[in-house]
């Protein structure tokens, strides 16, 4: 039966009681033909057994391919005001089902889509392939049924078939659906999701979600001179407290403890409706759609053109076989799937939702001053990003003390700066010390002297102070791990997420979708070659009995039985490495042409500038050059993020968590070679094989190596950190989250427009909540706002001795980045799905291997970069009176002209104004004069040891001093060790009085069943009752017990 028009069936017909849920027009209806089409939705529920006569009644004229349901009935709901009982699609139609969750879908409109049709389905287990299509009166009048059906886009069958099976588990599993195709964006279909309240009691007892049960109990409080300093801190920081109800410290907490359907009488179930709060009842959904599969779906491809596409369509499917949500995304069956936000977030009359407040205490610029208000950030995205916020926040407010103390270190540098010897002696004109060309031809002797500017500037950060504040940064990094591990348990004890170990076990063992898919693939490879083997032997007798047992078994999942091994990811394994080397080349290779970009515009500039010009040749290059390293950073940093995740998807990683620990691990490595790679050849290789006057290492046979200043390299360092900390801060971490997603929303605003329909009153009805949410930016992750902040972290740890000011503006920049993350969050992306999680995971170890590396790395560039060392040996082993006088000429060797190479002398070798004989160079070498010129001399070891024993004691002491606060500090707080006890000594009270109070009341029990039955053994009969009369009196007396 097939397309029937309900208004030729007769009264009679439609009152049978085989069509058991249908709801039909009224009588009215029909008689207004011309009248506007109401908006209707389709809604899903579940029937009983016996009621199953009817499957699908389908309101929109979209072409059917012959799925027949199981357990489901669509059915109708028409409303004069279709959004005046659901809030704008937070609630289903009947205003009282809450919407959990969204799914959407593209569809494609037939020429007659905007005609009302029923469709009736019986259940018949017999081909699909009777259908005939009726349309309603109403807008559009009759269709024409004579007219050519149009093509058939098999590929949107598929995904229709998909989306109907797919739909009809997820009703099986108890959810409860309703769809709307009748929205402001056309071409799209909404399904809303709602969980009943059985679903979600059997599914948080299933994740074991720890819930607050009627039992409070009261926290422990400090007492004394403790709890005076306590409310003193309050007072003062009262202002700076979010007005949240969640931020008010608590003195009471309830006792959480897993839910469970048979211990009910445990929790506190007056409201129902708010028990589970959105957050919960949204992770509960996705965890049914994860789960939830579509594996029995058949296709009706027709004749001719489908049937070339079934095998690709079927083969599709069986890879296909074990995909929940996130496959169905993956293939388009659905376009997106998200949880909506609670409400709007600014408007006159917007009423009061977690989502305003949060977006008026804590994402507004207004209230940078303001501690975040974390409680309520996981109350509304879950532990996960709760966390995140959390540590970013604990981050930036260790920022505070090492920010002052790299400010007095700056400060201290700029006091003494007149008080420096070296850098006076550098800018004495009487000293007339004549270098040597910095480069062969064109660039002639020069005065020492005009390199003064630098040679102060250096002293800012090349003071005893950096050694100090090494040091000291050394011990902040590990101070703030441990700080952070505490404010981690904290949380976890807040948050009741103590015994989070087993279910985050269940959890990460939980076999990815592509996993399943591949090793699917591989089973029915290996199937499909034992076939062809079967086919080519002869079947043995012995063999029959195992061939049987095998084709029975076919059934059985084949993913349980094999597994992918290193053989079949080695392709993977060899791709990855590959890729990583050639990608880590290239970084090499783009910082190679940035060397001899500065190399050639050094010389050139050489040649053409004025003599005033010249003297900020090497500020120049250095500068331009830093951009150009940002540039390329910032543009590489994007590329290598998506070759990572590619590489991470090939791999095919079992579980989620391994998944993301490993692109985490690739895009680490990339990105942080990619950064810091111009800065560690600033720090370590410029300067350090340039040869010597006469002797010049060149690049290419052209090329002359570069030299540091004569103040060294630490100031040429500190303007690179500087440059490309601040605009990889101010570009991509800034302008990059405000333009972009901007910039989406817009294009997508555009894409929709010109779907706009001609109907003016469908074009002016305000949109439904899911439509909103719908144009928002989806999720994609915390990796990379964890991403940013660690490259940061390195910033602020690895070369902080050549820029003490580097935490100082990681604060300023970390103040703007919070409140900018959290008005993404709230504002620019869909709600996220909430994720539970205890701690930070692998950026926990990513932060202590960083802060490992930053005190080995502050050693080298304290003993190899700066001048520290080499003062030291000077002052103690060389200085005549004690000072620092006649450093910077015990630094600098001499070189006679005359040794210069063919061709490699200054052209113009008197632009002094006088015959240059002798010039000097920065290095220990030598004299001319003496038996083995230009050779390295004894000072050059001298001071190299001494850089060694800097690095290793420095290293050494620095690493021990921060294993010594790692064990000083515990890293649970002592009263939360405390509360956790109390915790669990109160439940085990708990269940130890329900069980008493349990053997009390069967005692009780027995007790009046004994008085019964002693009152009954006590009773006389009258002498003509007879013993039968009796034994009924007596058992009557039982029967009332």
């Amino acid at each position: 039966m097939d397309g029937i028009d309900l208004h030729r069936i007769p009264h009679e017909s439609y009152t049978d009681s085989g069509f058991h849920g249908v709801e039909f027009l009224p009588e009215d209806f029909r008689e207004a033909p011309n009248e506007t089409t109401m908006r209707v939705n389709e809604k899903y529920s579940s029937l009983p057994a016996e009621e199953k006569g009817i499957h699908i009644i389908n309101i929109r004229a979209i072409e059917d391919i012959g799925y027949v349901r199981t357990e489901s009935t669509i059915l109708n709901s028409f409303s004069q005001d279709p959004d005046a009982n659901c809030k704008y699609g937070l609630y289903f139609r009947d205003g009282k089902r809450k919407v959990d969750y969204i799914l959407v879908y593209h569809y494609k409109k037939s020429s007659f889509s905007r005609t009302l049709t029923r469709r009736i389905h019986f259940n018949d287990l017999g081909p699909r392939n009777i259908k005939h299509d009726q349309p309603l009166p109403g807008k559009g009048g009759e269709v024409n049924m004579d007219e050519k059906e149009p093509h058939i886009d098999y590929h949107e069958d598929d995904k229709r078939f998909r989306r109907e099976e797919y739909e009809s588990n997820l009703m099986q599993a108890g959810l409860e659906l309703e769809r709307d195709e009748d929205t402001k964006i056309h071409g799209l279909g909404f399904v809303k999701i709602h969980a009943p309240w059985s679903v979600l009691c059997r599914e948080a007892e299933f994740m074991k979600l720890k819930m607050p049960t009627k039992k409070v109990y009261q926290i422990h409080q400090p007492h004394g001179l403790l709890k005076k300093i306590n409310s003193v801190i309050q007072k003062i920081t009262e202002p700076i407290q979010p007005k949240v109800a969640e931020h008010k410290q608590q003195t009471v907490k309830r006792l959480s403890y897993p839910f469970s359907r048979e211990k009910q009488h445990l929790f506190d179930l007056s409201d129902k409706e708010s028990f589970f709060d959105s957050k919960t009842r949204s992770t509960i959904v996705y965890e049914i759609l994860k789960r939830t599969t579509c594996t029995k779906a058949k296709y009706s491809m027709g004749k001719g053109e489908g049937r070339k596409t079934e095998t690709a369509l079927l083969n599709k499917r069986r890879k296909c076989d074990k995909y929940g949500i996130t496959s169905l995304l993956a293939n388009g069956v659905y376009s997106a799937a998200y949880p909506l936000h609670d409400g709007d977030y600014e408007g006159e009359h917007v009423e009061p939702n977690d989502r305003k407040l949060l977006c008026e205490e804590w994402a507004s610029y207004g209230v940078f001053y303001k501690y975040q208000p974390i409680d309520l950030v996981r109350k509304y995205f879950g532990e996960k990003i709760g966390l995140y916020f959390a540590w970013l926040g604990v981050y930036t407010q260790m920022l505070i003390p090492a920010s002052i103390v790299g400010i007095i270190v700056f400060l201290y540098g700029c006091a003494t700066m007149n008080e420096n010897i070296p850098s006076m002696e550098m800018c004495d004109q009487r000293n007339n010390i004549t270098m040597c060309p910095l480069c062969d031809r064109t660039c002639s002797y020069w005065k020492m002297s005009s390199a003064c500017a630098t040679a102060r500037a250096s002293h800012l950060f090349d003071n005893p102070a950096t050694v100090f504040f090494s040091v000291f940064m050394a011990l902040w990094a590990a101070t703030f791990m441990e700080h952070w591990k505490r404010k981690q348990m904290r949380l976890n004890y807040r948050w009741d997420l103590t015994g989070f170990e087993e279910e985050e076990e269940a959890v990460k063992d939980h076999p990815r979708a592509e996993y399943e898919a591949k090793v699917l693939e591989k089973s029915l490879r290996k199937e499909y070659r034992n076939k062809e083997k079967g086919q080519q032997l002869p079947e043995e007798a012995a063999n029959k009995w195992r061939q049987r047992v095998k084709k029975v078994m076919a059934g059985v999942k084949l993913t349980e039985k094999e597994k992918l091994t290193w053989k079949d990811r080695f392709p993977a394994y060899f791709t990855n490495f590959v890729s990583i080397i050639f990608m880590i080349g290239l970084t090499f290779a783009i910082v190679f042409g940035v060397i001899i970009y500065r190399i050639s515009t050094a010389a050139a500039l050489a040649i053409n500038s004025s003599p005033a010009g010249r003297s900020n040749i090497r500020v120049t290059v250095t500068a331009t050059a830093v951009i150009i390293n940002l540039v390329v950073i910032i543009i590489l940093d994007e590329v290598y993020g998506c070759i990572a995740r590619w590489l991470t998807q090939i791999e095919v990683p079992k579980t989620d968590k391994s998944f993301e620990e490993r692109l985490i691990f690739k895009a680490f490595l990339l990105k942080f070679v990619n950064a810091y790679t111009p800065i560690f050849y600033v720090a370590f290789f410029k300067g350090r094989f340039v040869g010597r006057p006469g002797d010049y290492v060149y690049i290419f046979h052209s090329f002359r190596m570069e030299e540091c200043a004569p103040g060294g390299c630490l100031m040429e360092l500190c303007i690179q950190l500087s440059i490309i900390m601040l605009g990889k801060q101010l570009i991509q971490n800034n302008l990059f989250e405000i333009g972009i997603p901007k910039m989406k929303k817009l294009i997508r605003y555009l894409k929709l427009k010109r779907r706009q329909p001609v109907d003016y009153e469908e074009h002016m009805k305000k949109k439904q909540r899911y439509e909103v949410d719908y144009n928002l930016e989806p999720f994609a992750g915390l990796t990379p706002e964890y991403m940013e902040m660690i490259i940061q972290f390195g910033f602020v740890t690895l070369f902080v001795a050549s820029f003490p000011l580097a935490p100082l503006f990681a604060l300023l920049n970390n103040i703007i980045e919070i409140r900018l993350d959290a008005r993404k969050f709230v504002t620019e992306l869909r709600r996220p799905v909430a994720v539970r999680a205890k701690d930070i995971g692998i950026w926990y170890n990513i932060l202590r291997g960083v802060g490992k590396l930053a005190v080995i790395i502050n050693a080298f560039v304290i003993s190899f970069t700066s001048d520290f060392i080499p003062r030291l040996v000077y002052l103690y082993m060389y200085s005549e009176n004690g000072t620092m006088h006649g450093f910077v000429n015990h630094t600098l060797s001499y070189f006679n002209v005359s040794d210069f190479q063919e061709g490699t002398a200054p052209n113009d070798s008197m632009e002094l104004g006088y015959p240059v004989q002798i010039c000097r160079y920065k290095d220990y070498r030598e004299p001319p004069w003496s038996e083995n010129k230009y050779e390295i001399a004894k000072d050059f070891w001298a001071v190299l040891a001494a850089r060694l024993a800097f690095v290793i004691v420095f290293q050494n002491l620095v690493m021990f001093m921060s294993d010594f606060v790692d064990w000083i500090i515990p890293d649970i707080p002592k009263d939360i060790s405390q509360q956790i006890h109390k915790e669990k000594v109160l439940m085990v009270e708990v269940f130890m009085k329900e069980e008493q109070g349990k053997l009390q009341l069967l005692e009780t029990w027995r007790d009046k069943d004994k008085k019964k039955g002693e009152n009954c053994n006590n009773h006389s009969p009258r002498p003509s009752v007879s013993l039968r009369g009796s034994v009924s009196s007596c058992h009557s007396c039982h029967v009332e017990v």
